[in-house]
């Protein structure tokens, strides 16, 4: 999947969820490569203010959740928090290498591992760090995975009858 073909996807998606989307990311010990990897994704190159998606400093606010690196010690309560604060349905997307499954960190007296030992993860972007399309990818399979919990919930719950 080439650039704009992904952008214009998430664009469709975007609309499709019916309001903007936001992320909110956490830095949950990396080594600081993902981070720029993510910063590319709101340079001029890709612009995905213009088709709704912002990144929130706020987990109350927040759509997803972006985590990138091993979940350290210090970072297991942080990271808890932020998911708590979370509104329903709650997504949570692991990027790198190290998020995915503790990288060549794994578990240690300073790291816990992978998201998934901290949280649910929804999904696993892989790479170290992982380029901007994949992570538009792994955006995009997110979005498919809230609209799946949103009908599970009206279906559950009987909302929207």
């Amino acid at each position: 999947m080439d650039e704009a073909r992904a952008i214009g996807t998430l664009e469709e998606r975007v609309k499709a969820f019916g309001r903007s989307l936001h992320v909110r990311h956490v830095d949950a010990g990396s080594c600081g490569a993902c981070e720029s990897e993510i910063q590319a994704l709101q340079n001029p190159y890709y612009d995905l203010h213009r088709v709704g998606l912002f990144f929130t400093p706020s987990p109350r606010h927040a759509d997803l959740l972006l985590v990138t690196g091993p979940v350290t010690r210090a970072m297991e309560r942080p990271l808890r928090a932020a998911y708590e604060a979370m509104p329903e349905p709650k997504i949570v997307i692991a990027a790198c290498g190290p998020a995915c499954g503790g990288g060549i960190y794994g578990r240690s007296y300073a790291t816990l591992g992978g998201v998934d030992r901290v949280l649910p993860v929804d999904v696993y972007v892989p790479g170290s760090p992982p380029p901007p399309l994949s992570l538009l990818h792994g955006i995009l399979l997110a979005l498919g995975r809230m609209e799946q919990k949103i009908e599970h919930t009206q279906h559950t719950t009987g909302a929207g009858r």
